[in-house]
């Protein structure tokens, strides 16, 4: 089974869930800025003088982007989305192919100079995909390395050919414009190991190609690295050594101890003779391979070593890592600069000229002077140490307080990100999410619209949080997670449909303002109104979902034979319609993360779906919701209460027990409810309220309606001895005033003097 089922997915991901999970992520309106820290960095330089040099960043919020590089500016050309958690790292391989590794147990393979087209998804690994290598001078093999040992050895040109009709071992990306969209690809899945969802499109399914797996890791692998020709492999991780393997048969050659935690950063020479290893033993090493020893130890950082980068020559190593410092050493002399610290932990480097890109767990991208080309230049301005070889040597003259000053104060060109949300809370309205980014900026966000209704700058989220407390109760129908920076809204069936509103509360127009509108149901007709627009001028009002199978009434027809009782919503005229409350924002449209019956999980925006999406691509139980105006059965949409006179009270009606209403009624109804058994005398025949409540069980009593209203007494109705308001629903009585699990007693009274 997949660790990760869509994105931050993280608490219960290793149970298998019954039905697929619909995700959506809001997208803030800057949408060209990533919004949570930078895990990689790749330069991709022109090939011809004054030619255009590209820069890509790999982001904890699950996407790509590449920005074309000028002397002092960056602009975003292209996002490449479709991974569906964090992007843990990415590598260029030839002038033309970005490879890219998450923790959503995928590597995907993108062209890199398109507007962020996937051309496949390669889905080997079962757990957490951590790091990639590739060769510089042999760009058709790339390396994958993850958790659980495993390290793959992918040769590009195989994996990335067009798949055959009889069906491959891959699967064509479903989420960059390529989900069945008449591409000449067909979409087949690719068979995971361990994975539970490795349905093929195609029943003859041959072999395909099956990447060279490196076995021997005992434990979770974090870096990789290969010589130019990829005749050579490095890996590191927890197991704390150093392993060398020949990647074209993926047997080890040799294995080399000396750090004392996991090794988390690895470089090789061009000629593969030498490796440097980081760790998070906050020490550096460099290898010779040919003697399978370590010749030197820099004992330079104070705490783990999470990023190198070496000058063409390997004369240089540049290193970064928790203690949030970059340095410099010169791997000869043992000569160690401080070049900069900064307020978060880097998380890799790329040289580019004479400066370095450095990426952090910040959303922003920094370049430094580094003096690439000529080093030696940087020791000229002095502030250097000699670099020990014991770690403990550095940490000893760090508590001396013999601290080196930084060369260079601030980076020479920033590439902004948004701050990423780091605190949220779901408000009592079930609407509004209230929250808190890496900024300390309070926002308000409106889920079911997708967008910021209020920012309050910089103020107490717990205060504002009280501030904002209503006394009303709505079932949870979503959760949330801001684990990629903003927040996702998970939807899983039945439990999203428990919510309903009047659309008087709403504030919708045009209906009758005692129609229940379903939260779930509402907010899933927004979020796919462009896919639902685009599918009917493809195929018309009663489209079948893909042409080969008879229609998705068929499919949800057969999911649901297991179902004793199946809603249709009533207002089936209205089906497609959104109503305000439910319409997302086409200036940051959020994104959908889910999948259907096959390929695995994918992401993509919403205004990117082009129609042909069908329950390969989506759960079933969504396009029943949005295309039948069906939802599932549920429970607890009602609420059972008596209804008494207070004591001592003259008037009495006539009541047989229990009654049953809708959670959502509010208390005038019942007011009303008393107010006609007592003015007409009339007994309660029968234990259930719908009727009685009028249509659908909520009842439409309606000022001048009605005779009996001209001599309507004033009642108040009470619960534990306190007067209701009559705009209370009948939940909220129950969970802030009753505050018991026995059913609900309200009291009447016929307020004296009237």
């Amino acid at each position: 089974m997949h660790r990760v089922a869509s994105a931050g997915n993280t608490g219960n991901s290793v149970r298998p869930r019954k039905e697929k999970r619909l995700t959506y992520v809001l997208n803030d309106a800057y949408d060209t800025k990533h919004c949570a820290g930078i895990n990689c960095l790749a330069v991709l330089k022109s090939s011809v003088p004054d030619g255009q040099d590209f820069l890509f960043t790999g982001s904890r919020d699950g996407r790509l982007k590449r920005w074309e590089l000028a002397e002092d500016s960056a602009t975003c050309s292209a996002t490449f989305e479709s991974h569906v958690d964090w992007v843990n790292d990415a590598v260029l391989a030839g002038g033309s192919t970005l490879v890219s590794c998450s923790s959503d147990t995928t590597v995907k393979a993108w062209n890199c100079l398109s507007d962020g087209t996937c051309i496949r998804t390669l889905r080997q690994h079962s757990d957490y995909v951590t790091c990639l290598a590739t060769a510089e001078k042999n760009s058709n093999i790339v390396a994958s390395g993850g958790l659980g040992g495993e390290v793959f050895v992918w040769d590009l040109e195989a994996a990335l050919a067009p798949l055959s009709k009889s069906g491959d071992a891959m699967e064509d990306d479903c989420s960059n414009g390529t989900i069945g969209s008449g591409n000449s690809l067909p979409i087949t899945s690719l068979r995971t190991i361990g994975s539970s969802n490795n349905i093929s499109l195609h029943t003859t399914q041959s072999p395909g190609y099956v990447p060279i797996a490196a076995k021997g890791h005992k434990e979770s692998v974090y870096a990789l690295a290969m010589n130019d020709s990829g005749t050579l492999l490095v890996s590191g991780g927890t197991e704390k050594v150093v392993r060398v393997w020949d990647p074209r048969s993926g047997s080890k050659t040799m294995k080399l101890r000396g750090h004392t935690d996991n090794v988390r950063a690895l470089l090789l020479d061009s000629t593969g003779r030498f490796c440097l290893s980081g760790s998070s033993d906050s020490m550096i090493r460099l290898w010779d391979l040919g003697q399978q020893r370590c010749v030197h130890s820099y004992a330079v950082h104070t705490d783990s070593v999470w990023a190198l980068a070496s000058t063409p020559t390997f004369s240089h190593v540049y290193s970064g890592g928790r203690d949030l410092s970059l340095y410099l050493t010169d791997l000869a002399t043992r000569e160690s600069i401080l070049l900069c610290t900064k307020e978060h932990p880097i998380l890799q480097l790329a040289l580019h000229n004479d400066g370095i890109w450095v990426a952090t767990t910040d959303s922003s991208v920094h370049r430094w002077p580094a003096e690439g080309r000529n080093p030696q230049k940087v020791f000229q301005r002095g502030g250097s140490f000699l670099a020990g070889n014991l770690s403990f040597s550095r940490a000893r003259a760090s508590l001396e307080g013999s601290t080196p000053v930084p060369v260079y104060r601030e980076p020479s060109f920033s590439i902004p990100g948004t701050p990423g949300i780091v605190q949220h809370e779901i408000l009592n309205n079930k609407r509004h999410v209230l929250t808190k980014d890496a900024a300390e900026s309070v926002k308000l966000w409106e889920i079911t619209r997708g967008i910021v209704v209020e920012d309050y700058g910089q103020v107490s989220f717990e205060k504002k949080k009280e501030e904002l407390f209503e006394m009303v109760s709505i079932p949870s129908w979503f959760t949330l997670d801001s684990r990629l920076g903003s927040l996702s809204v998970h939807l899983d069936t039945p439990q999203c449909f428990s919510a309903e509103m009047y659309s008087a509360d709403l504030n919708i127009i045009g209906k009758p303002e005692d129609d229940k509108v379903n939260l779930a149901r509402e907010t899933l007709k927004g979020l796919l109104a462009h896919w639902l627009t685009k599918r009917k001028q493809r195929f018309g009002s009663h489209a079948p979902s893909n042409g080969d199978i008879s229609s998705v009434k068929d499919i949800s027809a057969r999911s649901f034979i297991t179902h004793s009782r199946v809603e249709v919503d009533g207002n089936a005229e209205n089906d497609s319609l959104v109503y305000p409350p439910f319409e997302f924002s086409s200036d940051s449209p959020p994104s959908v993360i889910t999948e259907g019956s096959q390929s695995g999980p994918w992401r993509k925006k919403v205004t990117e779906l082009d129609g042909t999406e069908d329950e390969k691509d989506f759960p079933w139980w969504v396009l029943d919701c949005v295309l039948n105006n069906r939802l599932p059965p549920r429970e607890n949409t009602k609420c059972s209460f008596y209804l008494q006179a207070c004591e001592g009270s003259a008037f009495q009606i006539l009541t047989q027990g229990k009654l049953s209403a809708p959670r959502i009624l509010r208390i005038h109804k019942v007011v009303n409810y008393v107010v006609e058994k007592m003015v007409l005398d009339k007994p309660l025949d029968g234990i259930n309220l719908d009727s009685a409540f009028g249509p659908g069980g909520d009842g439409s009593f309606r000022s001048g309606s009605k005779p009996w209203q001209k001599l309507k007494p004033s009642i108040e109705i009470l619960c534990n001895n306190q007067i209701l308001s009559p705009e209370m629903s009948l939940a909220t009585v129950r969970a802030y005033i009753w505050k018991k699990s026995e059913d609900l007693v309200l009291n009447y009274r016929v307020l004296q003097g009237r």
